[in-house]
């Protein structure tokens, strides 16, 4: 196949190597944009594509779309959640939509455990204390945090990464609830979870560690009303999106007290914190790393390049969600 035929594969900013040899070798041509692509480039970029591998960051809205033209074919996203791509405008073009589920599943929900242990026991505070020459001995009364041995665990979500957190967090755990769409007996069985209304689940919990998908349903799902139910010490924790916490409710909960803590990697306005969030105590903020592990990353390119040659085969992509 000479080159000018070759199907054009646009990486709108980065794909680890994983990724990016395998296109080659599959003798695509590639055009990249990197990790300072302005809107304005992107749409110039994607001109004349015929896969697009976008990540969280990229809006992959109707004017992306058609700024790539009718032979467009798919738009494989770097990433398990595809909040970032208008499915109906995909749709509506032929475009196809996959993602990479599976493969970040352990790093997201170790991550997850991560913010819990650090937000419980108030390691990041206690460390800056330390590193800023505040610490002046042992003191029975400081730094006192939540003792996870033998807490409630809520988990909202029980999907792969849900559940995978829930295995990691159930040795020190006296008893998991969770709710989710559908009942889980497998896990339900095998973790001894129990599927609890969401109210439940807030008002006897220690932990609410949120792995829900960000949609319409979701947004703002953990607000001011949620926040008041939510016990005095219990420690909130998202690794999902930054959609599902209200921010300036939550901001609002940690000044008053009305929370413990809460542990962060995901935010409403991402790459933008807020002033008030850097700011409120007992908050462990991360910046968005939960599947930042060399086998995840690497796993997520190479399954991301392969959603994308296989839909320019003209085949059914594996992961396909639209």
């Amino acid at each position: 196949m000479s080159e000018s035929a070759s199907p054009l594969v646009v990486i709108c900013r980065r794909l680890m190597p994983a990724g990016t040899i395998l296109l080659r070798e599959a003798g695509v041509r590639l055009r990249q944009g990197g990790l300072d692509v302005d809107a304005a480039e992107l749409q110039a970029l994607v001109f004349g594509a015929e896969a697009i591998i976008a990540d969280p960051t990229v809006p992959v809205d109707a004017a992306l779309l058609d700024a790539a033209g009718p032979g467009l074919r798919v738009v494989a996203n770097f990433a398990v959640g595809y909040d970032n791509v208008d499915l109906k405008a995909s749709r509506d073009r032929g475009v196809a939509v996959t993602n990479t589920p599976d493969v970040l599943t352990n790093a997201t929900a170790e991550l997850a455990l991560e913010l819990t242990l650090a937000a419980a026991r108030r390691t990041t505070e206690a460390e800056a204390a330390l590193r800023d020459g505040h610490w002046r001995g042992w003191d029975p009364g400081a730094m006192l945090g939540l003792e996870l041995s033998g807490a409630c665990i809520g988990i909202i979500g029980l999907g792969r990464i849900g559940t995978r957190y829930a295995e990691l967090v159930r040795p020190l755990a006296a008893e998991i609830v969770y709710t989710a769409r559908s009942a889980k007996p497998g896990a339900e069985v095998r973790l001894g979870a129990r599927r609890v209304p969401l109210e439940e689940l807030l008002e006897s919990s220690d932990v609410v560690s949120l792995h829900a998908p960000a949609s319409a349903d979701t947004e703002h799902l953990i607000a001011r009303a949620e926040l008041d139910r939510m016990r005095d010490h219990a420690v909130l924790v998202n690794t999902a999106r930054g959609s599902l916490v209200d921010t300036t409710a939550l901001i609002n909960a940690l000044a008053a007290g009305k929370i413990g803590a809460a542990g962060l990697d995901v935010y409403e306005q991402e790459p933008d914190v807020p002033h008030g969030l850097l700011h409120a105590p007992r908050c462990v903020l991360r910046p968005h790393i939960g599947s930042a592990t060399h086998t995840a990353r690497d796993a997520m390119a190479a399954l991301a390049a392969r959603n994308a040659l296989v839909a320019l085969t003209g085949e059914e992509p594996p992961n396909r969600v639209a």
